[in-house]
């Protein structure tokens, strides 16, 4: 258990912590709320430092392989339907969201399979900025950053279904090859 996969794992583990402070009391208690944006962020930078970590040290592991994405999605996912459930996002927003990560995921898995290593695009990356971005502002719930707030989910929105289209335009011999 190298400190790229330690860092994984306790990404996985702040998840509960994070739900609990976001939802106690109907999301009501904007202290918790607070604490759930700070949750979220280290978080969501354990995601970012573990990647480089894993590289520049060559502590790569088919572990990392698989949790890494994982709990990125784990705690994505987590905070989108607790949105939904604060009443904050709509479900068919975060259908689209959840969707595109499952189909870009299973991509991956096909495009593994044969051999080929599809790279995280701008486009992805740009997607990722801006949920998180969107994510926070929404825990954070500040009435001042309303217009904003909902300028970053629409823009994350609109760039998860760029990115999808993108991966699937840049990749479609993934699918197509070997079908004759």
């Amino acid at each position: 258990m190298n400190l790229p996969n330690k860092l994984t794992v306790s990404r996985v583990i702040l998840i509960p912590f994070f739900v609990f402070s976001l939802l106690y009391q109907g999301g009501e208690n904007q202290n918790l709320r607070y604490v759930a944006a700070a949750i979220f962020v280290i978080a969501s930078l354990t995601d970012l430092l573990d990647g480089k970590i894993a590289r520049k040290y060559n502590l790569v592991t088919n572990f990392g392989k698989f949790m890494d994405p994982l709990a990125d999605k784990l705690l994505v996912c987590s905070a989108l339907i607790c949105l939904i459930e604060l009443g904050q996002l709509p479900a068919w927003m975060v259908i689209i969201i959840i969707s595109r990560e499952f189909i870009i995921s299973g991509f991956r898995l096909v495009a593994s399979d044969n051999g080929i290593v599809i790279a995280a695009s701008y486009w992805g990356k740009f997607k990722t900025t801006f949920q998180m971005i969107a994510v926070i502002l929404l825990i954070v719930r500040i009435p001042a950053l309303a217009l904003v707030t909902n300028f970053c989910v629409w823009i994350a929105l609109a760039l998860t279904v760029i990115s999808l289209i993108d991966y699937l335009a840049k990749n479609h011999k993934v699918l197509t090859e070997g079908s004759m």
